[in-house]
């Protein structure tokens, strides 16, 4: 069959994805001919389709765009090579590696992801064989890190939590290596393995994702009650643990979330997960392995932005779904346990586990690990890597935990901390340490406005609100992207700013504290002034009239500021 000829479930033609993918022999393409041309900095745009699939997409610096342009030079094209750690925990030696990576063929940062994995920005294509040598040299791979794949599996750090943190994370290892990709084009093309099968004749198979693999990204997180870090509910397919007394009894499962939209196109919008039932930690796999075999042969091919998985079950229906993966397990879910989230931030400082080791969550502003004049973070955290016997753990907020310092080594720990000055965040409002923010400009090609770099600047301003009102240690969860793809899971925050142009954004309020309920549209378009002018009066208000323990968010629905939005399919309503 052809692949003009190719039908989706909604019987319309595949997209030209479909077809690059169709026809790029397990996701070799012209990879290796492409970057071996020393003509340009760049790849054709059907090998940047293929290259997210190997954990990198091509971008530009944006900041020179124009000026290069009026030079007759093509823009300073560059890579983003993103690298998976599930569960988010690397030894020293791994983040030392990171570092070293970033000193010498990055743009000297590390910046951690919402998803708990690594991005490295400013990598060109000379450098790209090196970058991901010496990225799975350290067991670290990028493999699979972008893609119309299973991306990084997510998992609570709750280092307070340890014995049934450590349960939960053996099985987001065990499903993270289940749906990797089978294909051995990414050891060929960059770990030099010589091609041993011949896929035209049969001999290589992905048996989980097939020959074109899924119809868009895929995301999966496992949550431990009472903390919601990886925002459960905004998955394709979470996991909730449900344990007792140190014990984990199994997962509740959860499907069909997601943050991506498009602006002005009502039928795209953000999602959160329905619960379906509950399963034991050794049916995990399996449900994990169906879920995404479903999404592979019911997911929309033709229509890229209605690709996810959360319209396949809007589609159809939850009920469809649930039939449909009882059909193909053969056995039945049990009812869903009972739990409760608190909330979905991070425990800055020092926490101990029931382990008796120590754990120090550092706050880092959106992710981005640098050195600066009066901040040398990325060289404190090196020098701590060097000493440290534990572990690193990226959280899904954008932190860092410095994590299973033993007692013996936690005096050394903290000398280093107090020497580089590196924070906890304690100085700063509870607004900023519930803040994140996406890439955005410079880099991303999306953006259309700023993000990370704009986001600390609005947060000073908001901060003199918040002294003014008395509210500068009330949690208040905010976020920020410069386009409306959801990289930051802004759907879910109570107070969030999605970009429309430079310098405007769309104000939403109203998302659930534990990321539970999604927020609501509340102002369109606006700027800075505007953007404050709005705000103060809604958290003067909050401040004088709000309930014993009411979170913003749910003040903000009681206050008739925007109505509350349990379904995507209420988003737009």
């Amino acid at each position: 069959m052809s692949d003009n000829n190719l039908l989706s479930p909604n019987s319309a033609p595949h997209s030209d994805v479909e077809a690059i993918k169709s026809r790029s022999d397990y996701l070799r393409g012209t990879l290796e001919e492409s970057l071996k041309d020393r003509i340009t900095g760049s790849i054709s745009e059907d090998d940047n389709r293929l290259m997210k699939f190997h954990g990198s997409y091509m971008q530009d610096d944006r900041d020179v765009r124009n000026e290069r342009s009026k030079q007759k030079l093509e823009p300073a094209y560059q890579f983003m090579v993103r690298v998976r750690a599930a569960g988010g925990i690397v030894t020293p030696e791994q983040w030392l590696t990171m570092d070293r990576v970033a000193q010498r063929h990055a743009n000297g940062t590390i910046r951690l992801t919402t998803r708990q994995s690594f991005q490295l920005h400013g990598v060109i294509k000379w450098n790209m064989k090196k970058v991901i040598q010496e990225v799975n040299d350290e067991l670290l791979s990028t493999l699979a890190a972008c893609g119309d794949v299973n991306r990084n599996v997510m998992c609570n750090p709750n280092p307070y939590q340890s014995e049934v943190h450590e349960q939960v994370y053996e099985w987001v290892q065990k499903v993270s290596h289940h749906l990797d990709p089978h294909t051995r084009a990414y050891h060929e093309i960059w770990l030099d393995e010589e091609k041993l099968v011949d896929s035209r004749e049969g001999d290589e198979q992905e048996p989980i994702y097939g020959a074109v693999y899924l119809p868009r990204k895929f995301k999966i997180g496992i949550a431990v009650p009472p903390a919601n870090e990886v925002d459960v509910f905004s998955q394709d397919l979470g996991f909730i643990a449900i344990h007792e007394n140190g014990r984990l009894l199994g997962f509740n499962v959860a499907v069909g979330g997601g943050m991506g939209m498009s602006h002005g196109d009502p039928k795209t919008y953000p999602q959160v997960a329905r619960t379906i039932g509950f399963i034991t930690p050794e049916q995990l796999i399996e449900v994990a392995e169906k879920t995404v075999t479903i999404q592979r042969d019911y997911g929309d091919r033709a229509v890229r932005k209605h690709a996810r998985f959360k319209y396949t079950i809007d589609d159809r229906g939850t009920e469809w779904f649930i039939d449909e993966l009882q059909r193909r397990l053969g056995w039945k879910l049990q009812e869903a346990r009972s739990y409760h989230f608190d909330h979905n931030g991070d425990r800055y400082g020092w926490v101990k586990g029931s382990d008796n080791n120590w754990h120090f969550t550092l706050f880092i502003q959106n992710g981005r690990v640098k050195d600066e004049d009066d901040y040398l973070l990325m060289t404190g955290l090196r020098e701590i890597a060097k000493v440290h016997t534990g572990d690193f753990r990226l959280t899904p907020n954008q932190n860092l935990i410095i994590g299973n310092v033993t007692s013996q080594k936690k005096k050394k720990i903290q000398q280093l901390i107090e020497a580089y000055g590196l924070t906890d965040g304690t100085a700063y409002s509870a607004l900023r340490r519930n803040s994140m923010a996406c890439v955005a400009l410079p880099t991303c090609g999306l953006a259309m406005a700023e993000a990370e770099r704009y986001l600390p600047t609005l947060l000073d301003k908001l901060e003199l609100i918040l002294d003014e009102a008395g509210l500068r240690d009330d949690e208040i969860v905010i976020r920020m992207t410069g386009c409306p793809n959801g990289c930051a899971r802004p759907a879910l925050a109570e107070i969030s700013f999605i970009g429309k142009a430079p310098g405007k954004y769309n104000l939403y309020l109203g998302g659930g504290f534990a990321g539970n309920r999604l927020n609501k549209l509340y102002r369109e378009n606006i700027g800075e002034t505007e953007i404050l002018n709005e705000l103060r009066p809604i958290l003067n208000r909050y401040a004088k009239e709000r309930t014993e323990g009411e979170h913003f968010g749910d003040f903000c629905i009681r206050g008739e500021y925007v109505k509350e939005v349990h379904s995507g399919l209420d988003f737009h309503a």
